[in-house]
């Protein structure tokens, strides 16, 4: 694999990355209840996912969801479901931001593993990702070395986009400010993960 390509698939991963979603509204939540750790923990865990992605691509997954629609639809409704289902608790601020800092009760790194791990394996938009526009990288890595940078390049990239992002959101100065809006916070994600969980539902 070329520099040139290798920059090109870095380019689209980090785009990916970086476009709003619930991923990052997971990674912000967790940054924010349970502090720095939890948020690298759901940083790592939802690069995980990333990268069992990256992985199943390689070996053929693009081929058998543009193949099966029903196998992709059944991807994006379970996907759609946990959405609703983070919507609805950051609405009632049970698991929220706010519950959290209210009870003083610490998020546990079980947990946040758990929630970046699903929020990414479960998400019809990365699976799209993937089929779309990741795809035409496979036919590029044909050697072992290929197929590594492949699937390591998005796994790393989204791991240190949400570190970042874990840093900046984990500051103590805004955590202070933030404390006073833990409510407001959790009211806005949970509509913005309802509404994407129902764009899923109305769009696949």
């Amino acid at each position: 694999m070329t520099l040139t390509v290798w920059f090109s698939l870095f380019t689209i991963c980090l785009l990916g990355a970086m476009s709003p979603g619930p991923s990052l509204a997971v990674v912000a939540k967790h940054s924010l209840a349970g502090g720095r750790s939890n948020g690298f923990v759901t940083a790592w865990a939802h690069a995980l996912g990333i990268g069992i992605y990256a992985f199943i691509t390689l070996i053929g997954l693009a081929v058998v969801l543009q193949q099966s629609p029903l196998l992709f639809k059944t991807i994006a409704y379970a996907g759609a479901a946990y959405l609703a289902y983070l919507g609805v608790n950051a609405l009632r601020s049970k698991g929220g931001v706010a519950a959290k800092l209210e009870s003083g009760e610490q998020t546990t790194l079980m947990q946040s593993a758990r929630e970046g791990f699903f929020i990414s394996i479960l998400s019809p938009k990365i699976a799209l990702f993937f089929i779309a526009l990741f795809s035409q990288f496979i036919a590029i890595g044909s050697d072992v070395a290929s197929k590594s940078i492949i699937v390591l390049t998005p796994l790393i990239v989204d791991g240190l986009w949400y570190t970042l992002i874990t840093f900046l959101l984990s500051s103590p100065k805004l955590i202070d400010k933030i404390r006073n809006q833990a409510q407001l916070i959790d009211r806005l994600s949970g509509i913005i993960l309802i509404l994407l969980a129902l764009r899923v539902v109305f769009t696949v």
